[in-house]
């Protein structure tokens, strides 16, 4: 597997949204599972969200829970987290991986950074 290419980072306001993207083109991307994460400065990465292979199940972390929605596109090989109602403790680096694939590896992430 290839490193897998996050975009659509940037700077907001508290309350605003950002919508990212990931593409994982010529990786079966379909019979996967797939997951977001974050790494604030300072701080371990942690689970954002996922979503099963065909999207019928997403699972959040509390913390985002009500405001961000992963979603993914198969015909294009991309999956999605839409965030809305952004807050400062949102700011962080954030990634997505294959579910549950051991050694998959991580790319350069996209920096989300909400001003209060």
């Amino acid at each position: 597997q290839v490193p897998l290419i996050e975009s659509g980072g940037g700077l907001v306001q508290t309350g605003g949204s950002l919508r990212l993207s990931c593409a994982a083109s010529g990786q079966s991307f379909s019979s996967y599972a797939m997951a977001w994460f974050r790494q604030a400065p300072g701080k371990e990465r942690e689970f954002v969200a996922n979503i099963n292979y065909s999207g019928s199940r997403t699972t959040y972390a509390d913390s985002v829970k009500g405001r961000f929605t992963i979603s993914r596109d198969n015909a294009k090989d991309t999956v999605f987290l839409q965030m809305n109602d952004l807050k400062p403790e949102d700011t962080a680096v954030y990634y997505c991986n294959f579910w549950g694939v051991d050694g998959a590896p991580w790319g350069q992430g996209t920096q989300v950074t909400v001003s209060s």
